[in-house]
């Protein structure tokens, strides 16, 4: 008999997820956590729902986070009203980008209560979620994993086991910082490009196909050719949130990360700028337009 899954966080990334399992046939119980869009087609669909964490606690085996981050994670599983409160054996998979050092130490609280805490961040987008087809880094005790390992395989074409609990997180900061320094090093070039009166669709025809291309580029290339704002549907403030982690994570370890600290200065500049809640790809027109050219129609200068 397949064990009863809780879900918290049905965003764009967790409702696929959660509808895949409830297609798949997995008993699930959801707890909304700010939108009731996607709990309200799922209960229609099948699923249960709870108000609170430490209700889905009591009626859940397995409890599948997907929040922004630590902050979020720490207070739906330490909160009065939270998972722990409810004193029973359950295992977390936290599906989160959440800050390592968060998730080791309150892994070793939940021990003490009998209650395991594993690492699951993803990799790919919504239309991955959607279609069952994410990754997944998974830190964690051997034994968790291959319990858990069913239940992701629900949603994610590609588990793959990292080591002890927090190196899943540890492996997402560092494909995270990968991708989003892509995205700075595109914004720079394509300014750069402009203004010495280079389009980006010149720019294009130089690197698709090339070395340089990928999966990544193409879906950034997929909004600064042709404007498709869900290329890549990840909050520039969120990028910066796993920059800053990032930076925590370095610091803790010891060691000098000059071009993390660059990246993450460049998503700085666009959240205090007031374009937190823009997606990643539009960092190119932000960098563009304070330096006075735009990438959209001829060159400015």
């Amino acid at each position: 008999m397949k064990e009863h899954i809780g879900f918290i966080g049905l965003g764009s990334m967790g409702a696929g997820m959660a509808d895949n399992l409830l297609r798949e046939g997995w008993p699930l119980t959801v707890c909304v956590h700010r939108s009731r869009t996607a709990a309200d087609r799922l209960i229609a669909a099948g699923a249960s729902e709870v108000a609170t964490p430490r209700e889905l606690a009591a009626a859940c085996d397995i409890v599948i986070l997907c929040v922004t981050g630590s902050r979020e994670v720490e207070m739906l599983v330490k909160g009065p009203d939270g998972l722990a409160a409810a004193a029973s054996p359950l295992l977390i998979i936290d599906c989160s980008t959440s800050n390592p050092s968060s998730t080791t130490a309150l892994a070793a609280e939940l021990t003490a209560l009998g209650v395991t805490l594993i690492d699951a961040p993803l990799a790919r987008t919504p239309k991955e979620a959607a279609e069952g087809k994410l990754d997944v880094m998974v830190g964690g005790p051997a034994e968790a994993v291959a319990r858990a390992r069913p239940v992701l395989e629900g949603f994610a074409a590609r588990v793959v086991h990292t080591g002890p609990t927090g190196s899943g997180h540890t492996m997402k900061l560092l494909n995270n910082f990968v991708s989003m320094g892509y995205s700075a090093i595109y914004s720079e070039a394509l300014t750069l490009g402009a203004k010495a009166g280079l389009t980006p669709q010149v720019f294009n025809s130089v690197i698709s196909g090339s070395r340089m291309d990928c999966g990544f580029y193409q879906a950034f290339f997929d909004f600064v050719l042709n404007r498709n704002e869900n290329a890549q549907r990840f909050a520039i403030a969120n990028a910066l949130k796993d920059m800053t982690y990032l930076a925590s994570f370095a610091e803790a370890a010891g060691i000098a990360n000059p071009i993390g600290a660059a990246v993450r200065n460049g998503f700085a500049t666009a959240v205090t700028t007031g374009h937190g809640e823009k997606f990643v790809p539009a960092l190119s027109d932000i960098v563009a337009g304070l330096n006075g050219v735009s990438l959209v129609g001829p060159p400015t200068t």
